[in-house]
């Protein structure tokens, strides 16, 4: 078997990122001899996993892989700089000698500034004994005290010139590093090849193609959304970032949210034992309720902190680059653009007081995209510029898509609310009623002449039990609402003149049977 020891290039040609890593393809052409030998083809990444190298040849090639695996070397840096770095990394070399020099200096200066001291003190010492014995050597003892201080001043002098000067070289040490930092990275200590045998009946050339796992690889969807009058324009972009240890340069990128990691068997089941007990006399008397919030959602998974996973609406999803892209190893964000559609829209301003005394200007169009729209942040623009950030839910392909714009400055709601408790003297019953007022007003400016609705939300309890009631008083309400969804949220479309005021009430009761506690 021969052996070839020139290093092919194996550059990378197409990525499938998923959510935390990423399937690396690769292509080549071979020269290939007859009969079996090794190559040796790279670099590639000493991250890329063993298990998941797969190669083959081009199909219809008579030729053969019969084994392929990554071999990794290490080839550490000598203490010196090398011939192929930088300006700016033989720059932070010699200022890294020139502190250390500095440091050297500053430790004898104060070295001989501290036996200079001691010195000083056994001289005093030695004038306070020799005048305690009558000698009087004043000239002699005058001499080495003014040659002592003198020497303290000068080491003195050169040692705030030296401390000065390694404080500067300090500081340029610390900005040279951050530069070199934002420009370059650490020249890999670990390197990978390839090394690949393969048998050929005859001469000639073959395509390989040859595919990894490569961790430290993440991407995220980002949006960016641009509202202009009736019409709104959704980018969509994928966020990569990427360490990996080489460059992805020119490459078919694909984003999936497939979850390779996931594919684990489940836990094996125990035991659980269910067990009923006879209701004592007091629980079958009374009926315990309690009050709870619930969150209405559509899709997508509970918010946490941290950078979210993909939310997918429990699907796989592929997203494809229209163009090949270029993501440099360097760990940072990189944004990468995937589709972007113009729909008509349509804006509401919505309140919801019990929440925020503010009016909000939503707006919703139909997903024209193609794809799904996953979960993720989107950057705001109205005519004025960049408004804001918001997030954008799982959307499906044709679904409505619902953003928020911000606040309007010019809008205010005061929520008031008052609560009275009555019990029936025969039948027991407690009845518990809520009035909800809510005091809207616009400040308009002198060109203002339209009028604008405003969309408020409220909600009232839906009750589980057949113990609890829960009914509104729509006599009461001021005015009528305009619709009462199934998870309590009432709803009214309230006109708004320039500089008008309105009051919308809410009255709603909550009965309870004698035997109901809790509420």
């Amino acid at each position: 078997m021969s052996t070839s020891s020139e290093l092919i290039p194996l550059p990378v040609t197409a990525v499938t990122c998923t959510e935390d890593r990423a399937h690396v393809e690769r292509a080549t052409v071979l020269d290939l001899k007859a009969g079996t030998q090794r190559l040796r083809l790279g670099p590639v990444s000493a991250l890329a996993v063993d298990r998941t190298l797969h190669a083959e040849l081009a199909a219809g090639h008579p030729a053969t892989v019969l084994d392929a695996r990554i071999v990794r070397s290490w080839t550490p840096r000598g203490p010196g700089p090398a011939d192929d770095d930088s300006a700016l990394r033989r720059r932070v070399t010699a200022l890294e000698e020139k502190r250390t020099d500095l440091e050297q200096r500053r430790d004898r200066l104060r070295a001989r500034l501290d036996l200079l001291g001691r010195l000083a003190t056994d001289l005093l010492r030695e004038i306070g004994e020799g005048a305690g014995h009558g000698e009087t050597e004043r000239d002699r003892w005058a001499r080495e005290l003014d040659r002592v201080d003198g020497e303290r001043d000068s080491h003195g002098e050169r040692l705030r010139s030296v401390e000065a000067e390694l404080s500067a070289v300090t500081a340029e040490l610390s900005e040279t590093r951050r530069a070199l930092d934002l420009s370059e990275t650490e020249p890999a200590e670990l390197v990978g090849h390839i090394e690949l045998t393969v048998r050929a009946p005859a001469a000639g050339r073959a395509g390989l193609r040859l595919s990894h796992l490569t961790p430290c690889a993440v991407w995220r969807p980002a949006y960016r959304a641009v509202l202009d009058g009736d019409s709104l324009t959704l980018d969509t972009d994928a966020i990569v970032w990427q360490r990996t240890g080489e460059d992805w340069s020119g490459v078919r990128l694909t984003l999936s949210t497939a979850r390779s990691a996931g594919a684990a068997e489940p836990p094996r089941l125990g035991e659980d034992r269910l067990t009923l007990q006879e209701r004592s006399a007091a629980e079958r008397r009374t009926v315990h309720v309690d009050l709870r919030e619930e969150e209405v959602a559509d899709l997508g998974p509970a918010p946490v902190l941290g950078l979210p996973g993909v939310d997918d609406g429990g699907e796989v999803r592929v997203l494809h680059s229209p163009a090949p892209v270029s993501v440099p190893a360097d760990g940072r964000a990189h944004r990468v653009p995937l589709s972007s559609f113009t729909s008509p829209a349509r804006s509401e301003y919505a309140s919801s007081p019990e929440l925020s005394p503010l009016v909000t200007q939503v707006v919703r169009c139909d997903n024209r995209s193609g794809h799904a729209l996953l979960a993720g942040p989107v950057d705001l623009v109205r005519g004025s510029g960049f408004s804001g950030r918001g997030t954008l839910d799982f959307t499906a392909p044709g679904a409505p898509v619902e953003l928020a714009f911000g606040s309007r400055d010019d809008h205010r709601v005061l929520r008031h609310t008052e609560e009275t408790r009555e019990t029936a003297g025969i039948t027991q019953r407690t009845v518990l009623t809520r009035t909800v007022r809510l005091h809207l007003s616009r400040f308009s400016a002198p060109g203002e002449h339209d009028d604008r609705t405003v969309v408020v939300r409220e909600r009232v309890p839906v009750s589980e039990v057949s113990a609890v009631e829960v009914r509104l008083r729509r006599d009461d309400c001021s005015p009528a609402p305009d619709a009462v969804d199934a998870d309590g949220i009432v709803r009214w479309d309230v006109p708004l003149a320039p500089g008008g005021r309105r009051t919308v009430t809410l009255v709603y009761e909550v009965s309870a049977s004698s035997k109901v506690t809790g509420l």
